[in-house]
């Protein structure tokens, strides 16, 4: 996975104005590291045909929440999408293709198609990345309805939003304007290769996380907590010339950070050999 020609499809298509990505790819791109072999355009074909068995049902006025229980009952009632409650933390649950394959996911990749087949019938929909969960929403003025895909489509308003809030946490959270706004494809991304780095570290498959970082930071250069991260990880795996470069730019670009110290050590420790 570490191998950067297996990324190379996912950097260029990443390397546009954000409303020109196309997200279903790109997930299949960086989907590509893990299966070399895989075929994208079967991928983004299939998304086609679910599309165009979904258009013939569709009313003249594409009223959101007409159009929102049809895509819903196709997607859940005929192809039987679900969200894959028994084994949550399994890798392909990430990976477009597995998810396309075996009508399983989680909320943020089961997302991701029904945004794409949303797009391919013109109802425009946009990613809301809510904490601890993620939903989405028609891209139309003052739209209050969201849809949560993990859970077939229901579709909430924003008291059921602080509900599933606090039912995630357990207690009672502010949901704030800003926890049901529109994130961007590339935060979009940028989150499900988070999820993968975090089941790959709890695997201790560390290259794996490693290449899944990497991937944040061509989305994300700029984001120092990430690179302070890929640092720490090419140190234990002892790719120490890379850990200096990282190491040395968080140093510089956050000097007072509380990891600086430990930090600092590491550095000391790597240029003495």
């Amino acid at each position: 996975m570490d191998n950067q020609l297996l990324w190379h499809d996912f950097y260029q298509e990443v390397n546009q104005p954000d409303e020109h990505i196309d997200l279903a790819k790109a997930s299949l791109c960086y989907a590509q590291a893990e299966y070399p072999h895989l075929d994208i355009q079967k991928y983004l074909d299939i998304l086609d045909v679910l599309a165009s068995e979904i258009r013939p049902q569709l009313p003249a006025a594409l009223y959101p929440l007409k159009v929102i229980k049809i895509i819903n009952y196709h997607l859940f009632d005929c192809f039987k999408f679900r969200g894959n409650y028994q084994n949550y933390y399994d890798a392909d649950n990430s990976f477009l293709n597995k998810v396309i394959e075996n009508r399983r996911g989680i909320p943020i990749t089961l997302s991701v198609i029904y945004l794409a087949v949303a797009k391919r019938l013109n109802f425009p929909m946009v990613g809301i990345g809510m904490p601890g969960h993620f939903l989405i929403r028609p891209k139309f003025e003052d739209a209050e309805i969201f849809v949560d895909t993990f859970s077939q489509g229901e579709i909430l308003f924003k008291q059921d939003c602080q509900e599933k809030l606090n039912q995630i946490y357990q207690h009672q959270i502010v949901l704030k304007p800003s926890m049901l706004a529109p994130i961007s494809h590339k935060q979009i991304l940028a989150r499900m290769l988070n999820n993968l780095k975090y089941i790959y570290l709890h695997r201790r498959d560390l290259n794996k996380a490693l290449a899944a970082m990497s991937g944040i930071l061509r989305l994300f250069p700029e984001n120092i907590a990430e690179i302070r991260d890929r640092g720490l990880l090419y140190y234990q795996i002892n790719r120490w010339q890379e850990a200096v470069v990282d190491l040395e730019y968080f140093l510089k670009v956050a000097p007072d950070s509380e990891d600086a110290p430990m930090i600092k050590m590491l550095l000391e420790k790597m240029n003495k050999v």
